[in-house]
């Protein structure tokens, strides 16, 4: 079984992401004096921790949640594009493995942009933010997933693939294979602290658990 992270492991969606944050600050009237690197460092996690780190109060931000998804429903799919081997990884994978994805953006964005990239078939579960009650790197996203493969623990090998150390310490916690992969928003001196197997890419990264 494999796992695909979708932000930085299969698709690039930065650029509409950190827009849509400068416009919910905008919107909600807040002086925003981060860089669009503050943005981008926080990627992966869910949108209401990523709006407190960059200094929304608690009370607030929701709103500023709320702000981001009427914008980002508008712009995500055109301003998304897949990553260089994605798609070729993905297929390769279909045909070793049983494939899904686990996420940290919820499923009314990522299946209109999978959709978009005539992906989705490949995957038998799709599991998003709205899916689970805690989300990565807390491990119910992948144990959440493999419940609804009917995961067999003393059959079935699984590999997480994802470029953040969220994905990696989900992982390490649902104790399954972690892979790094540096296509998207981490070194590999970070993601050598949670494992020990790091690949250029997503087709990498299939390729070589082809090979075991």
């Amino acid at each position: 079984m494999i796992l695909f992270d979708l932000d930085g492991t299969l698709i690039d969606s930065t650029d509409a992401i950190v827009s849509t944050f400068r416009f919910a600050f905008k919107e909600q009237g807040f002086d925003f004096r981060g860089s669009d690197k503050n943005i981008k460092d926080l990627i992966g996690y869910p949108l209401d921790i990523m709006f407190e780190r960059l200094g929304v109060s608690k009370q607030k931000v929701w709103d500023y949640v709320d702000s981001y998804k009427n914008r980002y429903r508008v712009i995500s799919v055109e301003q998304t594009t897949l990553l260089e081997n994605a798609f070729e990884a993905v297929q390769f994978a279909s045909k070793i493995a049983r494939v899904s994805v686990v996420t940290t953006k919820t499923r009314m964005y990522t299946i209109p942009i999978l959709d978009n990239f005539n992906i989705t078939q490949y995957f038998e579960v799709i599991t998003g933010r709205e899916n689970v009650e805690n989300p990565k790197p807390h491990p119910e996203p992948i144990l959440k997933t493999l419940a609804q493969m009917n995961y067999d623990k003393n059959k079935d090998e699984v590999y997480m693939i994802g470029d953040t150390k969220l994905d990696l310490i989900c992982a390490n916690e649902a104790k399954v294979n972690a892979i790094g992969v540096l296509c998207g928003y981490s070194d590999e001196e970070e993601l050598l602290k949670y494992t020990n197997i790091v690949k250029k890419d997503a087709l990498e990264a299939i390729k070589y658990i082809s090979t075991l």
